[in-house]
């Protein structure tokens, strides 16, 4: 049976009344960022000093804490900028944060940034929110409902797919690819905030993204959900989608996209690879 059609009155009713604590989180955390934005906050350097994390982030990170640790004390957590903790292994449904998804780009001066909040139940979202304060857009999307993008309904590219598609992929990837393919794709600027490039992809701005291995999961559940909801999946190179709040958070390559797009960009990474 569908799991859709298992959620009781009580699931859906929670899942909204989560959805609406993590919007308010999300945009009460945006603007805690949007005040350290172009101010040159304190940098530091992790993963061995390839990935950046600033004042803001920190800041950004208090403020959903606070919040939506005190609304659902027995929800479990999973942050990019708080140590992470085995407890949430233990618990069936849990936040999954990214205070700022695409902090290079903030730190930059670029807009193109995000703060991504999640609520994952049993592996897989059933609330998901993205807000993006210097650009005054709110993507959000429930279990079971529409995904909006500032409280109107959003939906995926319905081109062709013999049409000339807009993707979001890297130029070494799209170089391997078969030249028939190739001239089928144009490649997009490359868009710092993985979240907010997957949303795109909900959004019908592009019609799909190729995601390199060591995703993350804060990276991605939020924005999962949303393109789910907008008539689109975000699945690995067997179509399978991903699992959140494993022991592993990190990920495999992925790909986003709608319908036959989806399945024709699967072939061809496997035809590039021989496979």
């Amino acid at each position: 049976m569908d799991w859709i059609a298992e959620m009781t009155d009580v699931d859906t009713a929670l899942w909204r009344s989560d959805l609406e604590l993590i919007a308010d989180a999300a945009r009460q955390a945006g603007k805690v960022a949007l005040g350290y934005f172009n101010q040159a906050p304190e940098v530091w350097w992790k993963n061995e000093g390839r990935s950046p994390v600033s004042a803001a982030d920190f800041a950004a990170n208090r403020t959903l804490e606070s919040i939506l640790r005190a609304a659902r004390p027995d929800y479990g957590w999973l942050s990019e900028e708080t140590e992470d903790s085995g407890d949430r292994l233990s618990r069936d449904t849990l936040f999954i944060i990214d205070p700022i998804d695409g902090t290079r780009a903030f730190l930059a001066g670029m807009d193109l940034w995000c703060v991504s909040v999640a609520v994952v139940r049993h592996g897989r979202p059933v609330a998901g929110v993205l807000y993006a304060p210097a650009l005054e857009e709110l993507f959000e999307a429930v279990k079971g409902g529409v995904a909006l993008k500032n409280g109107r309904p959003i939906t995926v590219s319905t081109k062709p797919l013999d049409a000339p598609g807009r993707f979001a992929i890297a130029e070494d990837v799209l170089k391997a690819f078969p030249e028939p393919f190739k001239h089928r794709i144009e490649r997009v600027k490359h868009v710092p905030s993985l979240a907010y490039r997957i949303a795109m992809v909900a959004d019908g701005q592009i019609d799909g993204t190729f995601i390199k291995h060591n995703s993350h999961d804060w990276d991605l559940a939020a924005a999962d959900l949303i393109l789910e909801r907008a008539g689109g999946r975000l699945v690995d190179l067997r179509g399978d989608v991903p699992l959140y709040n494993r022991m592993q958070v990190s990920h495999g390559e992925l790909c986003a996209a709608a319908g036959p797009r989806l399945a024709d960009l699967i072939t061809r990474i496997g035809e590039r690879r021989g496979s």
